[in-house]
């Protein structure tokens, strides 16, 4: 996930492909919420333009959770694409606010774990859910409701309707 980039310096914009592939673990993408089973790999290339080193790629990994709605645990094929910049130096403050979307190195080697771990936390949806029909669960008796309908009654009425709802049993 290094990558030595000296050799890049007298091949202005000829890009070099890369490919590797990596686990949670060994990049610190680890959570509580979910996990990423088996092996990430990571394909792209990267180019000297000049101004700066810019990478690009996809990230294919496998997440295992627990969906939030069915308690059903769920496996999800997922797909990411980066794109970043590196610059060599150390980032510099222009009138009191840091340079934006440019990550800064020193010397010849520029590690992408960083950038991958960031790219996987960070596109991951807020509810882990495992279709988008997830029907979840009963409210009342707790069966799952995409093995079938348990036959309850799940009929909401609206507490400030409640008193309307009385005068029409009367």
């Amino acid at each position: 996930m290094k990558f030595n980039v000296s050799d890049l310096d007298d091949r202005l914009g000829e890009p070099a492909a890369f490919e590797f592939v990596t686990n949670a673990q060994e990049i610190d993408a680890l959570t509580e919420a979910y996990s990423f089973k088996g092996d990430i790999a990571v394909k792209g290339e990267y180019v000297n333009t000049g101004r700066c080193y810019r990478f690009t790629g996809q990230i294919e990994c496998t997440k295992s959770f627990v969906c939030d709605r069915c308690l059903e645990p769920s496996l999800q094929q997922q797909e990411h694409s980066f794109n970043e910049e590196f610059q060599r130096g150390k980032e510099l403050a222009v009138n009191g606010e840091k340079a934006k979307i440019v990550n800064y190195f020193d010397g010849d080697v520029i590690d992408l774990a960083p950038v991958i771990r960031d790219v996987l936390l960070s596109d991951q949806p807020l509810n882990n859910i495992c279709n988008a029909d997830c029907r979840g669960l009963c409210l009342k008796c707790g069966a799952n409701l995409n093995h079938g309908d348990c036959g309850c009654d799940r009929t909401v009425i609206d507490p400030r309707l409640a008193a309307l709802q009385q005068l029409l049993l009367k």
